[in-house]
């Protein structure tokens, strides 16, 4: 029975405010404001045949994810993420011998890992995202304004290159093969 017919079965909707997002950097999950869940795209390609146009699947690509920090004076997120960048190879030229370049290798090890958890009002999860490979693409620091009184925040874009689905709870149906490995 559907969730909204049978409150007994204790089943509930998801919720867009119940998650949390973890990242291999420290305990900054409590400064995670919103994130975006992996979004994945299929390119396609066409066949024209006399009057005719037929479509067909082609490559897979998993598009960057947003998320927003809220940006505590300690420990300060942006210095946090900006530290990950540098370790990740960037530095300020300083003269013509300075050659530092961004490696993916040491901008995946900097950030570490990336799990989105959606959870239960219990605070269990639901369902786990683990974003594979992920380094930050940009750290977009907030504005600043006398007229306003929001919080500072750190945005940044997430760039992986696929993402694996773990999902948890009775009653579970899949139409993805258990070892395609497209979310597995």
């Amino acid at each position: 029975m559907a969730f909204w017919t049978d409150a007994a079965s204790g089943q509930d909707p998801k919720r867009q405010y119940r998650f949390i997002a973890e990242f291999g950097v420290g305990d900054c999950s409590w400064m995670v404001k919103n994130v975006s869940k992996p979004n994945l795209s299929l390119s396609e390609a066409s066949h024209e045949y006399l009057n005719h146009t037929f479509y067909y699947p082609g490559r897979a690509s998993w598009n960057s994810i947003s998320c927003t920090l809220v940006d505590p004076v300690s420990p300060d997120a942006a210095a946090t993420m900006l530290g990950i960048i540098r370790d990740a190879g960037y530095e300020p030229p300083k003269g013509p011998t300075d050659l530092n370049t961004v490696s993916k290798s040491l901008a995946i090890t900097t950030l570490g890992f990336v799990k989105i958890k959606q959870i239960d009002a219990l605070g269990e999860p639901i369902e786990v995202w683990e974003l594979q490979n992920a380094w930050l693409k940009s750290v977009d620091l907030s504005g600043l304004d006398y007229g306003g009184d929001s919080l500072s925040e750190v945005t940044l874009e997430i760039r992986y290159d696929f993402a694996k689905l773990t999902t948890h709870g009775a009653g579970l149906q899949s139409t993805v093969p258990e070892n395609s490995g497209l979310f597995n």
